[in-house]
């Protein structure tokens, strides 16, 4: 028999059997009493509201970070440039689904205010409706934290008198804080919309016990008076860790029930709010039937447990080989077979599996033994480097030293002069490929030797801007450092570390075109564990292609045509080896850090420029004294 019967045919016959017990447990028995079905129905539409809520208050932030990230207007906010401010934030929110938009100068003044009223006409509101006065808003300018975790808050726009549900959060670019954002939806638009989610009407009341917006008819007096509850009953709402039930109403003629729960988003409680349901939603039937329900569907359970279990049998068996034996060949036993030699689709899964770990063993020697000639030939290369640099070393050195003495020969005779500086500077540029060959061939034989001890970041890298002074001068490229007199002192190599920022600095001037700018920012990023040590090396430059921004990093990697390089290695497109970002890379991960590149792309009009960031992680003292 095949697999496909022996599977299918006992439970195409226990399908039928289910299917005759099941209609008639579904025409004839229910699954609980009146009052269940309610306290579930109750329970479940509740938490739907909440998650509604939850929901809509992470749109309120998404859309809140979208205009406060707009370029420029945290700058023109933070400088109450009320123009530009409504210039930017206009448009930002057409395109966000809010209704009302505050904006917020860190000096507590309200610079724009937008809101979408009932008709879906714009309203661009110029005079101060003392949002910035309220108790949520006020505490964000008081603390002026640019971190500070968004609140939440139902309160009343005083331009139309309509209740909304607010979201603010501080305004930041640069970790500074640049103002408060207000977004808002009105309780009018929010209700409708929770209730055909939540499957029943919603009442939301306000701290007085009074309901400020239902979907149980209109706000009249009547629907107000019968909503209504009293201020202790509303403390012990928003107080409570359960639903509290509230007592059978009859509104136009037919009976509801509700019950009532905090409205919680995050660690904020804002508020009270009701779900109500009729309570003729089900039908009433005798609780014992429930009972019969149990009796009957145990023993139904019963037996396909039972049948289920041979049939299993007839299964699990020769899988559970084929699952052992795909783990030993997982940990590298490629002699492993499964042995099964049944007639059915799983014999045959399973001679196949068989014939293809024959093939897979004979495809990984083969693979091992190409291997093997890849490291020798990837170590014969390194050695070739080794041998080289130290070869020529000794020559290298001799050519300095008669340069030198040659310069200073022919102090008298420019010509000459010039001529014996030409072969001082070449012969220093060599040395300086020599050197770089020497620190690969360390990094790639694990040689390379640390002398740590505790250091500032600040003076290695004034030290490396001293050594290109000239190269800026003679580029016109602006040099800036930013943050780094405030970076805390950790345990780290100075002679490597002034080698890595020599390549990024080096590499930065080389794909900046003539005036434009190299920066060095410094961050201390404490919010991680361990915390960190992060220093970015910024251009103005031609950028990084993104397909590329692993392949940089490479050993003796060109970007863009090697034959068109300048030949002077701080000239714009200036040649090199290609070995300064590998050199980097390796030196930083030895220190335990990481080396990354973020740029927008390569465009030598557009200049997209690159960031190159080193990130450091600050051991432990006690880490630190070994």
């Amino acid at each position: 028999m095949s697999l496909r019967l022996k599977v299918a045919l006992p439970f195409v016959i226990l399908t039928m059997i289910v299917s005759v017990i099941g209609v008639y447990v579904v025409t004839r028995l229910v699954t609980g009493t009146l009052s269940e079905r309610l306290t579930n129905q109750l329970l479940e539409s509740g938490r739907v509201v909440s998650d509604s809520f939850i929901r809509q208050e992470s749109a309120h932030v998404g859309a809140a970070q979208i205009i406060a990230y707009t370029d420029g207007v945290a700058i023109a906010l933070r400088d109450e440039d009320r123009e530009t401010v409504i210039r930017l934030a206009r448009p930002a929110f057409s395109a966000a689904a809010i209704e009302n938009l505050i904006l917020i100068s860190p000096q507590g003044n309200e610079i724009a205010h937008f809101l979408i009223d009932s008709g879906g006409n714009f309203i661009q509101v110029d005079t101060d409706t003392g949002a910035a006065r309220s108790p949520m808003v006020s505490q964000f300018l008081a603390n002026r934290n640019p971190e500070e975790a968004p609140r939440r808050f139902l309160g009343v726009n005083l331009v139309n008198n309509e209740t909304y549900y607010f979201t603010a959060l501080p305004v930041t670019v640069d970790g500074e804080f640049d103002g408060v954002i207000v977004v808002g939806t009105s309780i009018r638009t929010i209700l409708p919309a929770f209730k055909n989610v939540a499957l029943a009407d919603i009442v939301l009341y306000g701290a007085n016990g009074q309901p400020i917006g239902t979907t149980l008819g209109t706000m009249d007096e009547e629907t107000l008076s019968l909503l209504s509850i009293t201020e202790a009953q509303y403390m012990e709402a928003i107080q409570a860790e359960e639903v509290v039930y509230g007592d059978n109403f009859e509104y136009a003629e037919r009976r509801y029930t509700l019950a009532r729960s905090p409205l919680q988003i995050g660690n904020d409680r804002i508020g009270v709010f009701a779900v109500i349901l009729p309570l003729d939603f089900v039908v009433d039937f005798a609780t014992n039937n429930r009972d019969t329900y149990i009796l009957v569907f145990t023993l139904l359970t019963l037996v396909v447990i039972v049948i289920g279990y041979f049939v299993s049998r007839m299964i699990i068996v020769p899988l559970y080989k084929l699952v052992y034996t795909s783990q030993a060949i997982a940990q590298g036993d490629l002699d492993s077979r499964t042995g099964i030699n049944s007639r059915d689709e799983i014999g045959t899964l399973a001679s196949t599996f068989d014939d293809m770990t024959s093939k897979l063993q004979e495809r990984t020697k083969q693979l091992e033994e190409a291997n093997a000639t890849l490291k020798q030939i990837d170590k014969t290369k390194t050695n070739f480097i080794q041998i080289s640099a130290h070869e020529l070393r000794t020559p290298l050195t001799l050519i300095m030293g008669y340069s030198q003495m040659l310069e200073q020969d022919t102090e008298k005779d420019p010509e000459l002069k010039k001529l014996a500086s030409g072969i001082l500077e070449g012969a220093e540029r060599m040395s300086d490929v020599v050197d770089s060959m020497l620190d690969v061939s360390r990094i790639d034989s694990d040689a390379l030797f640390l002398r740590k001890t505790s250091m500032q970041i600040e003076p290695v890298i004034k030290k490396i801007q001293k050594g290109f002074e000239s190269a800026f001068e003679e580029r016109n490229l602006k040099f800036k450092t930013e943050g780094l007199e405030k970076l805390p002192a950790f345990s780290a190599d100075p002679d490597m570390l002034q080698k890595v920022f020599y390549h990024l600095i080096m590499n930065a001037i080389k794909y900046t075109p003539d005036g434009g700018e190299v920066k060095v920012v410094g961050k201390y990023r404490n919010g991680k564990k361990p915390p960190e040590v992060e220093v970015a090396v910024v251009d103005t430059g031609i950028g990084v292609d993104p397909s590329k921004k692993d392949a940089i990093f490479e050993k003796f990697h060109q970007t863009g045509e090697v034959l068109l390089h300048s030949s002077g290695k701080t000239k714009f497109k200036g040649g090199g080896p290609g070995l300064g970002l590998a050199i980097a890379r390796g030196i930083v991960q030895a220190h335990g850090g990481k080396i990354w590149v973020e740029s927008k792309g390569y465009n030598e009009e557009k200049l997209f420029g690159s960031k190159f960031i080193v990130s450091f992680p600050l051991q432990k003292e006690s880490e630190q004294e070994v």
